[in-house]
Protein backbone atom coordinates (compact mmCIF):
# COMPACT_ATOMS: atom_id res chain seq x y z
CA UNK A 1 0.00 0.00 0.00
CA UNK A 2 1.39 3.64 -0.69
CA UNK A 3 1.06 6.17 1.87
CA UNK A 4 -0.31 8.62 -0.79
CA UNK A 5 -1.72 8.15 -4.75
CA UNK A 6 -2.73 10.92 -7.04
CA UNK A 7 -5.93 10.21 -8.36
CA UNK A 8 -6.30 12.34 -12.30
CA UNK A 9 -9.41 9.43 -13.64
CA UNK A 10 -12.75 11.50 -13.68
CA UNK A 11 -14.41 8.15 -13.43
CA UNK A 12 -12.19 7.35 -9.97
CA UNK A 13 -13.55 10.32 -8.53
CA UNK A 14 -17.01 9.45 -9.27
CA UNK A 15 -16.84 5.89 -7.55
CA UNK A 16 -15.38 7.32 -4.52
CA UNK A 17 -18.05 10.41 -4.21
CA UNK A 18 -20.32 6.85 -3.11
CA UNK A 19 -21.17 6.98 0.56
CA UNK A 20 -20.22 2.84 0.74
CA UNK A 21 -17.74 2.81 -1.81
CA UNK A 22 -15.58 5.64 0.45
CA UNK A 23 -16.82 2.83 3.61
CA UNK A 24 -15.02 0.32 1.88
CA UNK A 25 -12.06 2.08 1.21
CA UNK A 26 -11.71 3.39 4.97
CA UNK A 27 -12.10 0.00 6.12
CA UNK A 28 -9.50 -1.42 3.29
CA UNK A 29 -6.81 1.13 4.40
CA UNK A 30 -7.04 -0.35 8.06
CA UNK A 31 -6.59 -4.02 7.40
CA UNK A 32 -7.04 -6.76 4.41
CA UNK A 33 -10.79 -8.22 4.43
CA UNK A 34 -12.91 -10.13 2.36
CA UNK A 35 -15.99 -9.12 0.83
CA UNK A 36 -18.29 -11.06 3.52
CA UNK A 37 -16.30 -9.24 6.19
CA UNK A 38 -16.80 -5.44 4.50
CA UNK A 39 -20.36 -6.89 4.09
CA UNK A 40 -20.86 -7.95 7.56
CA UNK A 41 -19.17 -4.25 9.02
CA UNK A 42 -21.32 -2.26 6.92
CA UNK A 43 -24.44 -3.91 6.86
CA UNK A 44 -24.31 -4.63 3.09
CA UNK A 45 -25.16 -7.47 1.45
CA UNK A 46 -21.70 -9.49 -0.19
CA UNK A 47 -23.51 -9.07 -3.85
CA UNK A 48 -23.35 -5.41 -3.40
CA UNK A 49 -19.82 -5.15 -1.63
CA UNK A 50 -18.67 -7.68 -4.34
CA UNK A 51 -19.88 -5.40 -7.18
CA UNK A 52 -18.43 -2.17 -5.38
CA UNK A 53 -14.86 -4.27 -5.05
CA UNK A 54 -14.60 -5.00 -8.78
CA UNK A 55 -15.45 -1.18 -9.86
CA UNK A 56 -13.02 -0.15 -7.61
CA UNK A 57 -10.41 -2.58 -8.72
CA UNK A 58 -10.58 -1.45 -11.88
CA UNK A 59 -9.78 1.73 -10.94
CA UNK A 60 -6.88 0.84 -8.68
CA UNK A 61 -8.42 2.26 -5.57
CA UNK A 62 -8.59 -1.66 -4.10
CA UNK A 63 -5.88 -4.57 -4.61
CA UNK A 64 -5.88 -8.50 -3.90
CA UNK A 65 -3.53 -8.75 -0.87
CA UNK A 66 -3.75 -12.13 -0.73
CA UNK A 67 -5.87 -15.54 -1.50
CA UNK A 68 -6.50 -18.21 1.14
CA UNK A 69 -8.25 -21.80 0.16
CA UNK A 70 -10.81 -22.32 2.15
CA UNK A 71 -12.06 -25.80 1.49
CA UNK A 72 -12.81 -26.07 -2.75
CA UNK A 73 -13.05 -21.94 -2.75
CA UNK A 74 -10.52 -19.42 -2.72
CA UNK A 75 -11.00 -16.39 -0.53
CA UNK A 76 -9.53 -13.17 -1.81
CA UNK A 77 -8.60 -10.71 1.16
CA UNK A 78 -8.29 -7.04 -0.47
CA UNK A 79 -6.34 -3.74 0.64
CA UNK A 80 -6.79 0.00 -0.45
CA UNK A 81 -4.05 0.66 -2.62
CA UNK A 82 -2.94 3.89 -0.82
CA UNK A 83 -3.42 5.58 2.76
CA UNK A 84 -4.36 8.51 1.12
CA UNK A 85 -6.09 9.41 -2.27
CA UNK A 86 -5.26 12.52 -3.87
CA UNK A 87 -7.51 13.97 -6.50
CA UNK A 88 -6.18 15.85 -8.89
CA UNK A 89 -7.42 17.83 -12.11
CA UNK A 90 -5.43 19.92 -13.97
CA UNK A 91 -1.67 20.82 -13.34
CA UNK A 92 0.26 17.98 -11.73
CA UNK A 93 1.64 18.25 -8.32
CA UNK A 94 5.23 18.08 -9.70
CA UNK A 95 4.86 21.07 -11.85
CA UNK A 96 5.82 24.58 -10.94
CA UNK A 97 2.49 26.19 -12.10
CA UNK A 98 1.22 23.77 -8.97
CA UNK A 99 4.05 24.45 -6.82
CA UNK A 100 3.43 28.58 -7.22
CA UNK A 101 -0.08 27.85 -6.38
CA UNK A 102 0.23 25.87 -3.41
CA UNK A 103 2.52 28.68 -1.96
CA UNK A 104 -0.09 31.61 -2.99
CA UNK A 105 -2.43 29.22 -1.10
CA UNK A 106 -0.50 28.83 2.28
CA UNK A 107 0.96 32.64 2.72
CA UNK A 108 -2.99 33.06 2.01
CA UNK A 109 -3.46 30.67 4.73
CA UNK A 110 -1.27 32.79 6.96
CA UNK A 111 -2.58 35.95 6.67
CA UNK A 112 -6.07 33.92 7.55
CA UNK A 113 -4.26 32.80 10.77
CA UNK A 114 -3.01 36.31 11.86
CA UNK A 115 0.51 36.98 10.00
CA UNK A 116 0.08 40.84 7.79
CA UNK A 117 1.82 39.27 5.40
CA UNK A 118 2.40 41.55 1.60
CA UNK A 119 3.74 39.85 -1.31
CA UNK A 120 3.77 39.66 -5.40
CA UNK A 121 4.94 37.05 -7.26
CA UNK A 122 8.49 37.33 -7.00
CA UNK A 123 8.00 36.73 -3.14
CA UNK A 124 6.12 33.76 -3.85
CA UNK A 125 8.81 32.94 -6.66
CA UNK A 126 11.73 33.12 -4.61
CA UNK A 127 10.35 31.32 -1.73
CA UNK A 128 9.34 28.18 -3.77
CA UNK A 129 13.19 28.49 -4.79
CA UNK A 130 14.83 28.06 -1.54
CA UNK A 131 12.32 25.62 -0.67
CA UNK A 132 13.28 24.04 -3.95
CA UNK A 133 17.03 24.18 -2.63
CA UNK A 134 15.93 22.67 0.79
CA UNK A 135 13.99 19.88 -0.58
CA UNK A 136 17.28 18.93 -2.86
CA UNK A 137 19.73 19.68 -0.10
CA UNK A 138 20.52 16.26 1.84
CA UNK A 139 18.93 13.87 -0.09
CA UNK A 140 18.47 9.95 1.54
CA UNK A 141 16.66 8.87 -1.72
CA UNK A 142 17.11 5.10 -1.12
CA UNK A 143 15.98 5.63 2.61
CA UNK A 144 12.75 7.62 1.69
CA UNK A 145 12.25 4.38 -0.80
CA UNK A 146 12.84 2.01 2.27
CA UNK A 147 9.97 4.25 4.61
CA UNK A 148 7.34 4.21 1.99
CA UNK A 149 7.62 0.60 1.60
CA UNK A 150 6.75 0.39 5.52
CA UNK A 151 3.08 -1.00 4.66
CA UNK A 152 2.06 -1.62 8.47
CA UNK A 153 3.03 2.26 9.77
CA UNK A 154 0.76 4.47 9.11
CA UNK A 155 1.47 7.59 6.35
CA UNK A 156 1.79 9.98 9.27
CA UNK A 157 4.09 8.47 11.36
CA UNK A 158 6.02 7.56 7.84
CA UNK A 159 6.31 11.44 7.45
CA UNK A 160 8.00 11.75 11.24
CA UNK A 161 10.00 8.55 10.47
CA UNK A 162 11.55 10.13 7.35
CA UNK A 163 12.38 13.70 8.91
CA UNK A 164 14.47 11.33 11.09
CA UNK A 165 16.03 9.78 8.44
CA UNK A 166 17.10 12.63 6.98
CA UNK A 167 18.38 13.76 10.37
CA UNK A 168 20.35 10.69 10.60
CA UNK A 169 21.84 10.53 6.93
CA UNK A 170 23.08 14.27 6.84
CA UNK A 171 26.97 14.96 7.37
CA UNK A 172 27.96 17.86 9.20
CA UNK A 173 28.00 19.43 5.99
CA UNK A 174 25.03 18.57 4.96
CA UNK A 175 23.76 19.80 8.28
CA UNK A 176 24.86 23.17 8.14
CA UNK A 177 23.63 23.71 4.70
CA UNK A 178 20.29 22.92 5.85
CA UNK A 179 20.23 25.45 8.44
CA UNK A 180 21.40 28.05 6.13
CA UNK A 181 18.54 27.68 3.52
CA UNK A 182 16.21 26.88 6.58
CA UNK A 183 17.45 30.77 7.75
CA UNK A 184 17.24 32.04 4.34
CA UNK A 185 13.65 30.62 3.83
CA UNK A 186 12.66 32.19 7.60
CA UNK A 187 14.29 35.61 6.72
CA UNK A 188 12.47 35.29 3.43
CA UNK A 189 9.02 34.78 4.89
CA UNK A 190 9.77 37.13 7.37
CA UNK A 191 10.75 40.01 5.27
CA UNK A 192 7.08 40.02 4.01
CA UNK A 193 5.75 40.99 6.84
CA UNK A 194 4.20 44.31 7.35
CA UNK A 195 5.49 47.47 9.79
Amino acid sequence: MKPIKVIKDPEAFQLLADETRRRVVFLLRAKEMTVSEIASSLGVTPQAIYHHIKKMQKADLVEVAREERVGHLIESYYRATAEVFMCSIGSTPQSRDFALSQMRTVLGALRRVGFDLEYGDDDVAGLLDIEVELGECCDAEERQKAVSALEDIDVLTKQTIQKYVEILSMTDGEFSRRQELTKRFRDSLRSLLKG
